[in-house]
């Protein structure tokens, strides 16, 4: 009986042991999935979090860029509107510079009725503005007031900046076809000048009192105080004429000879990077004087940072902003015609387009060419705000 009463107790320990293994593996179970679940909600979270993240950027930065798109169009429509009251609005009759000799009053009236400059200033700037957007006709007027056309009306595609009667050309086709040799021309330059500054200025800030700093700032007083022309002349008749490293002038399209569009842009790439250097150089240095003085700078440099390190990586950042600045509006002026050097050089870009309109009193093709200057800034402007978000949010103005 005792033997059967210990096999019972025993039997009863195992099936109770058993029990409690099973329950213990049961609440690891639940634990391990309580805890999976918590991993899961937590990383759904976290994914959730993050692609909101994503969205406010997303979101505050397309409100910024149609922001500042409607800005620029709105500059862009006061300014078209401020040229043409300027330019359209002078005493001396548009028609009448078209007019021709002899000018008599009868073909007076039908010039005026054909550019549509017998209607009022008003009808005169909605046409203006209607025809950058839509396109317009110029001769129809003449059918509607009863006055015989000098030739077939003419269509004008949109963008039209107008119609040069001059040459018989839409001001936008002569705008296009001039600013490949003025695109070239601007953006290797500054390309070439920006390093250029940039550099220099560094250099001399990180090395003040030095031989070199004494260098650049003598060499930048030089570029600055030096006209243009002057600089372009002597570099013709240096590696042009005395030494025929270059050509003396002209341009070659891309697509036709890219080494002799090379050889063609490199020195008028130099001379206009050594004389917009200079100002870069100036500037560069004076704001990497200020940020080397900062608390944030000598902390860095007595934790045992390197200083070449410390400069490239936490003072240039801040430097650059007014530079980039500067770089925007440099570049949108630039693209707009370089006059001088274009003339100096013999290219035919915009800036000898602006000329030859002043010249022929081709008040059409000024006005078209001096909104689409204006132009080019306010998109330079543009990109260097998008890129100051980029770079430094802190100094994107929402």
């Amino acid at each position: 009986m005792r033997y059967k009463e210990n096999i019972s107790n025993s039997d009863t320990k195992n099936s109770n042991s058993s029990t409690k293994n099973i329950s213990n593996k049961q609440n690891v179970n639940n634990t391990q999935k309580k805890n999976m679940q918590q991993n899961i909600s937590n990383n759904s979270n976290n994914e959730s979090a993050k692609n909101s993240r994503i969205i406010s950027k997303t979101v505050d930065f397309l409100t910024f860029l149609i922001k500042r798109s409607a800005s620029a169009v709105l500059v862009l429509t006061l300014i078209a509107v401020v040229l043409f009251l300027i330019f359209f609005m002078l005493p001396a009759n548009p028609a009448q510079l078209a007019c021709g000799k002899p000018c008599t009053p009868e073909r007076l009236a039908r010039v005026s009725a054909f550019m549509g400059t017998d209607a009022p200033w008003y009808e005169q700037l909605g046409n203006y503005i209607r025809g950058i957007f839509f396109g317009r006709e110029f001769g129809t007027n003449s059918a509607s007031s009863g006055i015989s056309a000098a030739g077939a009306a003419i269509i004008c595609s949109s963008p039209c900046l107008g119609w040069s009667f001059t040459l018989n050309e839409p001001v936008t086709d002569l705008i296009m076809s001039r600013f490949a040799v003025t695109a070239s021309l601007a953006i290797g330059a500054a390309l070439l000048w920006v390093i250029i500054g940039v550099v220099t200025g560094v250099i001399s800030a990180s090395k003040e009192g030095s031989l070199f700093d004494r260098a650049f700032r003598a060499l930048s007083s030089v570029g600055i105080s030096s006209p243009a022309y002057l600089i372009g002349m002597l570099a013709i008749l240096a590696f042009a004429v005395y030494l025929p490293i270059f050509p003396t002038g002209g341009y070659v399209n891309f697509s036709d000879d890219p080494l002799g569009w090379l050889q063609h842009l490199l020195l008028p790439w130099i001379v206009l990077a050594l004389l917009n250097a200079a100002y870069y150089t100036r500037l560069t240095r004076a704001h990497m004087l200020d940020e080397l003085q900062q608390d944030y700078m000598r902390t860095a440099l007595a934790k045992g940072m390197p200083r070449t390190k410390v400069i490239t990586r936490h003072a240039l950042p801040n430097v650059m902003l007014p530079v980039l600045t500067m770089f925007g509006l440099d570049l949108g002026g630039l693209l707009g015609g370089a006059v001088i050097t274009e003339r100096v050089f013999s290219m035919q870009g915009l800036g000898s387009l602006l000329l030859d309109s002043v010249k022929n009193l081709d008040l059409q093709v000024l006005v078209g060419v001096t909104l689409f200057a204006a132009a080019l800034v306010i998109v330079a402007n543009l990109i260097v705000d998008i890129c100051y978000r980029f770079i430094d949010p802190r100094a994107a103005v929402c």
